[in-house]
C-alpha cells in the first residue's frame, strides 16, 4: 500500500462510516483476532462497525472481547445482507478470494462499499480498491497492528485491541515457532504486551481448554497415522463415524495435522477429514523448508494458502482421496527428499 492510498484512506476514514468487516468461511484465531481488533480499533475512532463471519467457528475462539457482537451469514443472513447493502466500506481480512466467504460471495461482490483487502495468502484476486497484501507477514494481524501504524495511531491501541491481534499472531505463528515469525512480529507482540494483551491468559484460553472428547479423538487420529518415509510423508485420515464417535464440534481437529509433521525426518503431513455435511473430504497440508504445500494443493486439491501452511479439499470419498493423495507423491519425490 502506497503512500497516496493511505493517504486516500486517511481521508475515507476522517469521518463517521457504517463499516462492515468480514472474515473467511470457518473463520481461525487469525481471522477471528483481526477483524474484532479492527473493529475495536474503528469503533473507537468513530465509526458503525460490524463483523459478519460467513459462519460459526470453535469455541476456543468464543472468548475475546466483543466476539459476541460478530454476526452469522449462515443464521442471520438478511440483516446481514442489509448490513452489506448500506454499508459505505468494507474491510475483507485473511483472505484474497471472495470465494473464500461461501453464501456471502455474490451479495458481497456487488455491493457499493469501498473495499479494502487485508490479507498475507499467496495469489490475490483484484477485487478491492484497496489492497494491503504481503505474503512475508506472519498474520493478518500483523497487518492490522501495521495499517494502524500506517495511519499514525499505535497510540490508540487498548487492551481490547492488543489482546485481539496478539491471538491472531500467536495461532498463525504457531506460537511463534514458523518461519514466518520475523524480529518484527516479536517487536509487535512486545507493544502488544505493553498495551495489555495477558499472554499467558490467550494462550490458556486457546491452547489448554480441552475436552475429554477431543483427547480422545486426537488418540484415534495417532493412530491413524501413516508415515511414508520415501517421500518423507506422513498423513491422519478420520472418517465421519470417528468423528461421530467422539461427539466432534468444530475446530476440534485443530493442530492435529501438526503431529505428523513433528515426526523425525518428516517434511511433508497431511490430515484428510470425512465431512458428510459438505460432502467433501478437508485437508490441510503443512510442510518444513521450501516444500510448497500451497503450490500442492492449488495443483491438485482446489486449495491453497501459504509455502508451508495449506489447505484444500476433494469430492472423492477418503479412501479414494488418500489413495489419489499418495499416487501424486512420486511426482515430487525429488523436492521431497532434497
Amino acid at each position: 500500500m502506497n503512500s497516496e492510498e493511505i493517504k486516500q484512506l486517511k481521508t475515507l476514514l476522517g469521518t463517521p462510516k457504517a463499516i462492515v468487516i468480514i472474515p473467511h468461511k470457518n473463520p481461525d484465531g487469525d481471522a477471528i483476532g483481526s477483524t474484532l481488533g479492527l473493529y475495536h480499533y474503528l469503533n473507537l475512532k468513530g465509526h458503525h462497525c460490524k463483523v459478519i463471519a460467513p459462519n460459526d467457528y470453535p469455541d476456543f475462539l468464543k472468548w475475546m472481547p466483543e466476539e459476541s457482537s460478530i454476526l452469522k451469514y449462515e443464521s442471520d443472513t438478511e440483516a446481514c445482507d442489509g448490513l452489506i447493502q448500506h454499508a459505505e466500506l468494507i474491510f475483507t481480512l485473511d483472505f484474497n478470494s471472495l470465494g473464500r466467504i461461501g453464501d456471502m460471495e455474490n451479495v458481497v461482490s456487488e455491493a457499493q462499499a469501498v473495499k479494502i483487502m487485508i490479507d498475507h495468502h499467496q495469489q490475490p484476486d483484484d477485487y478491492a480498491q484497496f489492497m494491503y497484501s504481503d505474503v512475508t507477514m506472519s498474520s493478518t494481524c500483523e497487518m492490522v497492528y501495521n495499517f494502524i501504524d500506517m495511519l499514525n495511531d499505535t497510540d490508540a491501541i487498548n487492551a481490547d485491541i492488543a489482546t485481539c491481534l496478539y491471538a491472531g499472531i500467536m495461532t498463525d505463528t504457531g506460537s511463534f515457532r514458523f518461519p514466518s515469525t520475523t524480529s518484527a512480529t516479536h517487536k509487535i507482540i512486545g507493544q502488544l504486551i505493553e498495551k495489555g494483551a495477558n499472554n499467558a491468559e490467550i494462550h490458556n484460553q486457546i491452547f489448554d481448554t480441552n475436552s475429554y472428547d477431543r483427547l480422545q479423538l486426537l488418540g484415534r487420529a495417532l493412530t491413524n497415522l501413516k508415515v511414508l518415509p520415501e517421500y518423507r510423508t506422513a498423513y491422519i485420515s478420520l472418517s465421519q463415524e470417528e468423528l461421530n464417535t467422539f461427539n466432534f464440534k468444530k475446530g476440534d481437529t485443530e493442530g492435529f495435522v501438526n503431529y505428523g509433521l513433528s515426526l523425525k525426518g518428516i517434511i511433508f503431513a497431511a490430515i484428510f477429514i470425512e465431512n458428510h455435511q459438505d460432502n467433501i473430504i478437508k485437508i490441510s497440508l503443512r510442510s518444513k523448508g521450501n516444500f510448497s504445500v500451497n503450490e500442492f494443493s492449488r495443483a491438485h486439491f482446489n486449495g491453497g494458502g501459504h509455502t508451508n501452511a495449506a489447505g484444500g479439499k476433494s469430492e472423492l470419498n477418503l479412501k479414494d482421496t488418500i489413495d489419489k493423495f499418495i499416487s501424486i507423491l512420486p511426482l515430487y519425490k525429488q523436492d521431497l527428499n532434497l
